[in-house]
């Protein structure tokens, strides 16, 4: 074309994307970059080389060249976009163990809590202060079940988010009729769906204490502490019962480097 022109410059595609937030390729095997805090930037795909319009190639013996260099294409590729929230305490444990109570309890959250299994559909994220100097980030994971690392249920879906936690805080009902099992079954998924993930810090709770007696509670805590030969904690939630011993050890395990 006439008028002297150089051809346009191309524009930056900017995704903003939340901290957590992995680039894998398209088959998912490798990862291209892992998105971990605010105002972190990654240069994904580069711009093709532009060309050169008919105004560079004139001279003293060319005054209205007709040629014009073409530019070259950018890169171009598929992405998979995947978001692991960054927390640094995570609730696991079975559907109805009262993990959405307690995150109400503890934050400002408001988490749908109700008497049937599969009230947390999605992850929710709550600020927990312990006063004014100490918080942290508390996340509820929908609860787990049996096969959930092989996709069964909700909760697995969800197993990736708990990978930046620093600290595991696993809650058991103290209803069921078998705590025990409750409690082996949720590490065997944990172990089934990473080694990494298996080796954090946990801390186990017994929840949901009021429904018991006070000598009943004791003596399940005790029970269950000599059967997994590690120390258990008993809490509840609703009545608030234990959680001040269970926020300052959160914030003991939250003090080590990770």
């Amino acid at each position: 074309m006439g008028s002297s022109r150089s051809g346009k410059e191309g524009e930056d595609l900017i995704l903003r994307v939340p901290p957590g937030t992995q680039i894998w390729d398209e088959g998912r095997e490798e990862l291209l970059a892992d998105i971990t805090h605010n105002d972190q930037e990654v240069v994904l795909l580069r711009g093709g080389r532009g060309g050169m319009g008919n105004e560079h190639f004139k001279s003293s013996t060319n005054r209205s060249p007709r040629y014009a260099q073409p530019g070259e294409a950018g890169q171009e590729a598929w992405i998979w976009l995947h978001l692991k929230l960054i927390a640094d305490v995570g609730l696991v444990g079975l559907p109805n163990a009262g993990k959405s109570t307690l995150l109400s309890v503890l934050s400002r959250a408001k988490p749908k809590v109700g008497a049937y299994p599969f009230t947390t559909l999605i992850p929710q994220l709550g600020l927990v202060r312990l006063d004014d100097e100490r918080e942290f980030l508390l996340a509820d994971l929908p609860g787990l079940i049996e096969g959930a690392s092989q996709g069964k249920g909700l909760g697995g879906r969800f197993l990736g988010h708990t990978e930046r936690c620093g600290v595991l805080v696993h809650l058991i009902d103290a209803t069921h009729e078998d705590p025990e099992g409750a409690y082996a079954t949720i590490r065997q998924e944990i172990l089934a769906y990473s080694s990494v993930l298996a080796k954090k810090p946990e801390i186990v709770v017994l929840n949901k204490t009021d429904a018991l007696g006070e000598d009943e509670a004791k003596q399940k805590v005790t029970q269950l502490s000599q059967a997994l030969g590690r120390s258990v904690l008993g809490l509840s939630g609703i009545a608030r019962v234990g959680v001040p011993t269970l926020l300052e050890t959160c914030w003991q395990f939250l003090k080590r480097p990770r």
